[in-house]
């Protein structure tokens, strides 16, 4: 029995467990000593780790349905604030208290452009 049981188990090993698990369902002849081992628990556990493994399936397909549609949705409240930001400006102007609140910088508060100052033209040596 493996210490840890909480993590999943790697491909290879299911797949190795599938393989004897219809390896066993092939001896017509198996009786185990130990009824807990028997054909018909190894059968419910195989139809166990099928109905859990579909399940899980169904449910990560479900988890990025609805993640897709909370990122259109994230994106299609952003693109309408963008726009409704637009309108404000066109409404309010580029200038207003309004245009701050919703959070763009006032035209007046912009920092201007400044002149570079010129470089002066190297000196050749004699």
């Amino acid at each position: 029995m493996a210490k840890n049981q909480t993590k999943p188990l790697a491909p290879g090993k299911l797949r190795e467990d599938a393989k004897v698990l219809e390896a066993i369902q092939g001896l017509s002849d198996y009786n185990p000593s130990k009824t807990e081992f028997a054909s018909d628990k190894l059968t419910a556990a195989d139809t166990s780790v099928t109905t859990t493994t579909t399940a899980n399936t169904q449910a990560e397909d479900a988890l990025k349905t609805a993640r897709d549609a909370m990122v259109a949705a994230h994106w299609t409240r952003h693109n309408l604030i963008l726009g409704a930001k637009q309108q404000v400006v066109a409404q309010y102007g580029d200038d207003s208290e309004q245009a701050a609140a919703v959070g763009l910088k006032k035209k007046s508060e912009r920092a201007q452009p400044k002149r570079k100052a010129a470089v002066p033209a190297m000196k050749k040596a004699a």
